[in-house]
């Protein structure tokens, strides 16, 4: 079985994010970049499977500038068989990342296509379900545990009540929640290999899409500094605070 994985660049995690000075966008310049945490555990995901022997290839996809090439490269240190980067300087919004990925799935055929629930740059968590909906698929959003049978596929999803288990018919889309498996470190032997594996280049009129965005960003602003706390002598002056300040009841 072939599965696509998705894969995207963004800004590290633990990197303090600055908004640009004429509020245009979140600054990129110089600052360090990684792959999205939910797209490493949808890679460690396929990579599982195929150690168990329920997958036979794992292809990984990215959409971006030119640098998405290194994440396609970590995501094949982790043990996917070969990359795509569908490269683009447009700021990719998530139709048109859905529209790509549609035109990847007509061509490589994949039975399970495994996409991180959300990026963290954007937290649109949108992608996963319009591709669904694109290719007319089952899907299953936030899974925290699946297992492949046939051509079934049983999953866990967490849900606002707690678990829902749902049975898929593939092929099917299915995007990750954080509990689903950790992600593995990556050595650098396996670095090494993974400059050998092959990565095609392509651009989005190559697969017949228009990634012109469709949403306008007017300004980004970074949030208000939160007040210093106070301490309060008693009940009662805790509730006329929350009664006349914060004016929660």
């Amino acid at each position: 079985m072939k599965v696509l994985v998705t894969v995207k660049r963004v800004i590290d995690p633990y990197v303090k994010v600055r908004v640009k000075a004429d509020g245009s966008g979140v600054e990129t310049a110089n600052v360090k970049m990684t792959m999205n945490p939910f797209c490493e555990i949808a890679v460690e995901q396929a990579v599982r499977m195929k150690e168990a022997g329920v997958v036979t290839e794992i292809v990984a996809v990215s959409i971006g500038v030119q640098q998405c090439q290194e994440t396609l490269r970590t995501a094949m240190a982790m043990g996917a068989d070969r990359g795509i980067l569908v490269e683009t300087d447009v700021e990719v919004q998530p139709l048109a990342v859905a529209k790509v990925l549609k035109a990847i799935a007509a061509k490589e055929n994949p039975r399970l296509v495994i996409m991180g629930k959300q990026a963290i740059d954007d937290d649109a968590n949108q992608c996963g379900q319009m591709l669904a909906a694109l290719l007319g698929w089952p899907q299953a959003a936030f899974i925290s545990a699946i297992a492949v049978n046939g051509e079934a596929a049983d999953v866990t999803r967490e849900i606002d009540g707690g678990l829902e288990r749902l049975t898929l018919q593939l092929p099917a889309v299915i995007t990750t929640d954080l509990r689903l498996n950790e992600p593995r470190y990556v050595t650098l032997p396996n670095i090494m290999k993974a400059k050998k594996k092959p990565l095609e280049v392509v651009k989005p009129d190559a697969l017949g899409v228009d990634v012109a965005p469709r949403l306008k960003t007017l300004k980004v602003e970074e949030p208000a500094k939160r007040g210093a706390g106070v301490k309060v002598a008693d009940v009662k002056e805790l509730v006329a605070k929350l009664r006349n300040e914060a004016k929660v009841i």
